[in-house]
């Protein structure tokens, strides 16, 4: 028999995550036309997706379509890269053509120019393809990884930079990360596809100078199977709007915020993230959420799926600011939803359901101050338990119904 369990509370959010707007603006679109020294555009079908400096998106089209500045082309086994009716570079080497190209954009740019990348090639684990401040990259087949390496190599890399967009970008392989940027600013992630046997999907963050956060990321649309560790992780990230992670059998999280701030994220969906470890479909860590020295509420998230793996939602290391409309989790390994030292969360503030596998559990460490301002509501548990110890400060546990499943609260 199903029984509902209340307790009362000061709080209760109900905050309903805004759907993401595409707004077509001139402003953000790469030009109709180009002079011979920056390379001949050709005529766009439909506008290809830009980001201008302010963040105004347009329509992200099919793969190529629009005007460009440079390509990369594979023929045969012959990679030709060209600016306009300039070849500077022909080879058999993926990575050294789009290079290339990329490199024979205008010195000096203050707006966007694009390569278009068309063809599949390799890339080794040890290298990187470096995009400079305003430049985007369309790549129109598969980046397949091999060998080994160290360090931050990827095949798509950006450090220090401003204004980047990658519009498309399928990775097989094992590189260390499918997508690595450091210190950047105004990134645009589009259409990204990775299937990879080893290393991590995408990771932004600020680790070269942590005094000033990356800003005003905007990731669409990310799948990640097959990674060792996290299909997306940010670190010191201030603004990001974040469309779905789709993330299947990573080793890790499906997605992990550290220290960000200011973020929307529509849905994580996560079938078998971090089989066999304490890492969640949905992660805060290290004072992620913390503006200054509180937690206003600055993490919206729309939906978290979570199918086995380790946890569906995992909040800890003084983390907080966060509300979770929909929590969908089922028969995971751990606790289906921990929040350990944690401030100011609501999960399921419109709806949820918890069925089999761990616990949801509130818990603390005793190096950080305990949770508090936390509501756990409107969820249907199956088959589970809601537990908390040691007891925290406003929890709030109510609305839930409990289905073979058992409650254990201050």
């Amino acid at each position: 028999m199903a029984r509902t369990a209340t307790r009362p509370g000061k709080h209760r959010f109900t905050l309903a995550l805004a759907g993401l707007a595409a707004m077509v603006s001139a402003a953000g679109m790469l030009p109709a036309t180009a002079s011979a020294a920056q390379g001949a555009a050709r005529p766009a079908a439909s506008p290809a997706g830009t980001v201008d400096a302010a963040g105004t998106a347009a329509v992200l089209a099919d793969c190529g379509t629009g005007t460009y500045h440079a390509e990369a082309v594979l023929s045969g086994s012959t990679w030709t890269a060209r600016r306009g009716g300039s070849t500077v570079y022909t080879g058999t080497d993926m990575r050294a053509a789009v290079q290339a190209a990329i490199n024979s954009l205008s010195s000096g740019r203050t707006t966007k120019e694009r390569v278009v990348v068309r063809g599949s090639g390799s890339m080794s684990a040890g290298s990187r393809i470096s995009l400079p401040s305003y430049t985007a990259i369309d790549v129109c087949g598969t980046i397949n990884v091999t060998g080994s390496g160290t360090g931050d190599q990827a095949p798509i890399y950006a450090r220090g930079v401003r204004d980047v967009e990658v519009q498309h970008l399928n990775v097989t392989g094992a590189p260390l990360y499918g997508i690595f940027m450091r210190n950047v600013e105004n990134v645009v992630l589009g259409q990204i596809d990775m299937r990879l046997s080893a290393g991590l999907g995408v990771r932004i963050d600020n680790r070269g100078d942590t005094s000033v956060r990356s800003r005003n990321i905007r990731i669409d649309n990310v799948y990640v199977s097959g990674a060792s560790s996290h299909a997306v992780e940010t670190y010191g990230v201030d603004g990001i709007t974040i469309g779905t992670v789709t993330a299947r059998n990573v080793g890790e999280s499906g997605l992990l915020l550290n220290e960000t701030i200011n973020a929307t994220i529509t849905r994580v969906d996560a079938d078998g993230a971090g089989t066999g470890t304490g890492y969640a479909a949905f992660r805060m860590a290290n004072r992620n959420g913390r503006v200054g020295s509180s937690y206003p509420t600055n993490i919206r998230v729309g939906e978290v799926i979570a199918r086995g793996g380790g946890r569906g939602v995992f909040c800890v290391s003084e983390s907080g600011g966060a509300v979770i409309d929909r929590v969908n989790i089922s028969n995971t390994g751990n606790n289906a939803i921990l929040i350990e030292n944690c401030y100011n969360v609501t999960i399921a503030a419109q709806s949820g359901s918890v069925t089999g596998g761990g616990e949801i559990r509130l818990a603390a460490r005793s190096e950080f101050p305990n949770n508090s301002n936390i509501t756990i509501q409107n969820l249907t548990v199956t088959n589970s338990a809601i537990r908390e110890s040691p007891c925290g400060t406003n929890i709030t546990i109510r609305n839930n119904t409990l289905v073979n499943s058992s409650l254990n609260v201050c």
